[in-house]
């Protein structure tokens, strides 16, 4: 007599036997598997999501092409790529603190007191700079500096013969570049407003000033201005930074949207103070004029092809001395005309280090002018 054929349900039976013991020996190693390729893909949907055009393509502009993102996988890359190895990483605890966190003493974050002993962070919104009448520094004179050429990232560029215009990873970003300004703040009241082009996205976008010894490249998706204490920086995304910690300061800007931000250096005071579209955000940082190293303006940024223009520079009067040599200037405004004027070794001097370094060839109207009346 022949043997009778198991039925369906004793072989589903069967099967989930021996499959919960096949799992179960090899637990470990499929988590442990599991774990390389999130970690993978998540360095290259953070990559990805650094170069990606305008938010629809990459750089080869073809919808099939390494930019392309679906809409779970580009979520998936904004909040891996909000983190980063120099401290950025926040509970959901440390974000309640830090969206409680206020300008009263009571409220500090506890990086006012542990981070960095010769400045705080402190946020003056509700009434440090309620009202502005006026823009800052409108009663000063207009700046003449620039982006350094001899002091930036490989992956920074500039254009335009005064460098001021500055573009970050023309091609394909792999990590994060900056630049220094030229201007040392140390000591001196200063206003700088930077153009952002409508690429406003990636990890970080950042902008703020440090020293020399602050950091302007690292080949990882960081927040590099303000990654220790060589830096205070503000990110696109609202944050501010410095000592590698992060607090709330503003909301994050918008995706793909033009924006202007204004810096307002005030050396005296010791405090940096934000504007954005031409509202103050109140002040940024404290206790700056306590520091000894000189200090410049920086930018960075970790996305592709972004770009931002130094759109326009002023400083406050030192003295009267100061506010003459500025009248000056605005007559004679490059070397080939100071060096026609009969004036003392030190006097030339002290009015060279105000002009501008302008290949603008001089008209004979102005050589009579200056022949009749400076002469």
């Amino acid at each position: 007599m022949t043997a009778r054929p198991p039925s369906p349900c004793s072989l589903r039976a069967r099967a989930g036997r021996v499959t919960a013991s096949r799992s179960s020996t090899s637990t470990s190693g499929t988590v442990a598997a599991t774990s390389l390729e999130t970690t993978s893909d998540e360095d290259e949907l953070m990559t990805i999501n650094e170069n990606r055009h305008g938010g629809l393509a990459g750089p080869t502009g073809t919808s099939g092409g390494p930019g392309a993102v679906s809409s779970s996988n580009s979520s998936l890359a904004s909040n891996s790529s909000s983190s980063s190895e120099a401290g950025s990483v926040h509970s959901a605890e440390g974000d309640l603190l830090l969206l409680a966190d206020g300008p009263s003493s009571a409220g500090r974050h506890p990086m006012d007191a542990s981070a960095c002993n010769a400045c705080t962070l402190t946020l003056d919104n509700g009434g440090g700079c309620a009202v502005v009448p006026e823009r800052p520094l409108v009663n000063g004179c207009e700046d003449m500096w620039s982006w350094n050429k001899r002091d930036r990232s490989k992956e920074v560029w500039l254009s335009r013969s005064d460098n001021r215009r500055v573009y970050f990873h023309p091609n394909w970003s792999k990590g994060t570049a900056g630049i220094r300004g030229t201007r040392v703040l140390n000591n001196g009241r200063y206003y700088w407003e930077i153009s952002l082009s409508q690429r406003v996205f990636g990890t970080s976008m950042m902008f703020g000033i440090g020293t020399k010894k602050a950091r302007l490249h690292v080949n990882m998706f960081t927040n590099l201005l303000g990654e220790d204490r060589n830096g205070w920086g503000l990110s696109h995304k609202g944050l501010l930074w410095h000592g590698g910690v992060a607090r709330n300061y503003t909301k994050r800007f918008k995706e793909n949207q033009p924006t202007k931000i204004g810096l307002l250096f005030d050396g005296i005071a010791g405090t940096l103070t934000y504007y954005k579209d031409d509202v103050c955000l109140g002040v940024a940082f404290r206790g700056l004029n306590e520091i000894r190293e000189p200090l410049y303006p920086v930018v960075c940024s970790t996305a592709a092809k972004t770009e931002m223009l130094l759109s326009e520079t002023r400083r406050d009067f030192v003295n009267l001395q100061d506010r003459c040599r500025a009248i000056i200037i605005k007559h004679i405004n490059t070397r080939e005309k100071l060096d026609r004027l009969a004036l003392p070794y030190f006097i030339k001097n002290y009015l060279a280090e105000a002009v501008t370094e302008s290949t603008a060839a001089v008209t004979p109207l102005e050589l009579h002018l200056i022949d009749q009346y400076l002469y």
